[in-house]
């Protein structure tokens, strides 16, 4: 393949042409040019693919602090991957970690990159400046914020629908190639609310979020997860908890029954991002993120207290005769902190709501191989383990029963 002129050569000795055009890189095998669209010395590609190395790629992550933008995990590569660092190992980029609150909360991802590879800065989300500062050197941004109740600083209105739009429209300004945002699966769906009137506040927010930024930002990619589990989740822990329970009993909407549920494995989102990153053609497509089977929200429920082994004594009923629980749920909205194990009536209204997939594509149509909730969920729960301490033998205690479930088309 012949080479133009004004070629920008990296590390060969030979110098660099002013008013370069493009770089050359070798990209599987191929002696394609890369055309830059903003072009700068800054921007090449260096190194080896390592740690060390730079892609090319700058990436701001709004929402790193949180559950899935610190989640790493280990890959066919050998290396790790993970949303607070894009995973240096496969495309070694530098990362723009705005943050807000207490610098704590990030500062654990500093690890996920060499020395200058991970960036922080302070920024607020009503700011635009600030959000101008984190994405003006970045070609790829991805959009990580939410919460899963309303506090008195921000409502869901201004974090799934103002916020996510502003930091579209920004990025688009800006010259942001690639926007990744994390939506939410049954976002498009209307149902009947069992608990408050009009159904979830958070579901409807992320469907109206979702729109808005399609609207600012039309190459934008969006992910639609359901219930996501791995450590410090927010589903197999949120069952776990005591303050879920009214003693060893547990309320679910419509007791668990007809209301089904396709939970994924964090690691298998994280994975299906970086694909998406990487992958040029999903650009203005949607991919529900979902796991591979289906179960029954009542099988799942009594699977989980028969792996925690706390089983005896345990029952499931329908929560709409327990006025009790559902004043607790709503009083513990009025907690200064937060709630306490995130019970608040939005995510138990989220409960009552079966996932619902559209023939959108999915993780697997990003190459990343799904994992069943069966190979994880003893490692996931072994923490809530009744008798933990005990040193038993092997084979003491038989496996629990695994629950009844459908395998996803």
């Amino acid at each position: 393949m012949a080479l133009q002129k004004n070629i920008i050569w990296m590390g060969c000795g030979l110098g660099v042409r002013a008013g370069a055009l493009s770089a050359v890189q070798q990209r599987y095998s191929s002696s394609d040019a890369r055309f830059l669209t903003n072009p700068n010395l800054s921007a090449v590609k260096r190194g080896r693919g390592g740690r060390s190395s730079f892609s090319g790629n700058v990436a701001t992550v709004f929402g790193a602090s949180g559950f899935l933008g610190r989640y790493r995990r280990r890959v066919k590569t050998g290396g790790f991957c993970g949303l607070g660092c894009l995973n240096f190992t496969l495309v070694s980029p530098k990362i723009i970690i705005p943050y807000r609150g207490d610098h704590y909360d990030v500062l654990r991802l500093k690890l996920v990159g060499d020395l200058g590879q991970v960036l922080f800065m302070p920024y607020h989300l009503c700011d635009e400046d600030a959000i101008r500062k984190a994405v003006k050197h970045s070609n790829i941004v991805i959009n990580l914020v939410g919460r899963d109740w309303e506090t008195m600083n921000f409502s869901f209105e201004q974090v799934n629908v103002e916020g996510a739009q502003r930091l579209a429209q920004i990025s688009k300004e800006m010259g942001v190639e690639r926007f990744i945002h994390l939506s939410a699966l049954n976002s498009n769906v209307e149902h009947e609310g069992f608990l408050m009137k009009g159904g979830s506040k958070f579901l409807k927010t992320k469907g109206l979020g979702e729109q808005a930024v399609l609207d600012a930002f039309p190459e934008a990619t969006v992910f639609r997860p359901s219930d996501v589990y791995g450590q410090e989740d927010r589903f197999l822990r949120y069952y776990a908890g005591l303050w879920r329970h009214q003693g060893r009993i547990m309320p679910l909407p419509k007791a668990g029954k007809d209301v089904w549920k396709q939970p994924v494995y964090v690691g298998d989102i994280a994975q299906g991002i970086i694909n998406a990153v990487n992958d040029p053609e999903t650009a203005g497509k949607i991919y529900e993120a979902v796991g591979p089977r289906r179960y029954e929200l009542v099988e799942l429920v009594d699977w989980f207290h028969r792996v925690m082994r706390k089983d005896f004594g345990y029952m499931t009923y329908d929560m709409k005769w327990d006025l009790v629980f559902q004043v607790k749920a709503r009083m513990t909205e009025f907690l200064p902190s937060w709630p306490v194990n995130t019970l608040t009536r939005d995510k138990v209204e989220r409960e009552g709501v079966s996932d619902v997939t559209t023939g959108l594509p999915t993780l697997e149509d990003l190459g990343v191989t799904l994992t069943k909730m069966e190979d994880r969920i003893d490692w996931e729960l072994r923490p809530f383990r009744a008798g933990s301490s005990y040193d038993e033998e092997l084979g003491e205690f038989e496996p629990p029963k695994p629950p009844k479930y459908i395998v996803a088309n």
